[in-house]
């Protein structure tokens, strides 16, 4: 599937008028997605969670291999963004594990959209977080659905400005760290 958005950032303040082009990622990306991911995870919770547990998480939990992996997986898509040819952000969308609650609605979950940190408010998450919903519709999806830690307020923030509202709870094991996330959705039209 070959699917490219492209989307003109107005914030002047960081950027002037440069695009912000959100494409689907294939199997040759997929090095780029996991040095990605593990950088923007650890730039958002770092400063919030010990090092020993961040440690842990990339080393046991989200190595780069398994990363590399995930992209690979059919049921998963992957959005790269990108500013001037430099990658600033990815969204993975997951098809498939559904939450008990929503068992008999056809949905689909986010479950990762990420920028690097000098980019967050700049236009980037915003970007790829139209781009999910674009797919969502595209594939007829009733539901789009997340799960975000508790303690991430910004955010959760984010998410509620989008029309997601708090549905559930999960947990998630970060290094030895059980946390927990709230489970949110959105219904589309």
């Amino acid at each position: 599937m070959k699917i490219e958005f492209r989307y003109l950032n107005t914030n002047n303040r960081f950027y002037g008028m440069d695009e912000i082009i959100v494409r689907i990622a294939s199997d040759k990306d997929a090095e780029l997605i996991a040095d990605l991911s593990r950088q923007t995870f650890y730039e958002s919770f770092a400063s919030d969670n010990t090092k020993a547990n961040m440690d842990k998480f990339l080393e046991e939990q989200f190595t780069r291999q398994k990363l590399i992996d995930e992209v690979k997986q059919p049921w998963h898509i992957f959005f790269l963004a990108f500013i001037n040819d430099e990658p600033v952000g990815y969204a993975k969308m997951r098809d498939g594990a559904i939450p008990l609650s929503l068992i008999s609605h056809s949905c689909i979950e986010i479950a990762r959209i990420y920028s690097v940190k000098y980019t967050i408010g700049k236009g980037v998450g915003k970007k790829l977080m139209q781009t999910c919903h674009d797919i969502a519709k595209k594939k007829k999806k009733k539901i789009l659905w997340l799960g975000v830690w508790e303690k991430n307020q910004k955010a959760i923030d984010f998410y509620t400005k989008w029309g997601f509202e708090k549905f559930g709870e999960q947990t998630f094991l970060l290094g030895d760290d059980l946390q927990n996330d709230w489970l949110m959705k959105k219904e589309l039209r």
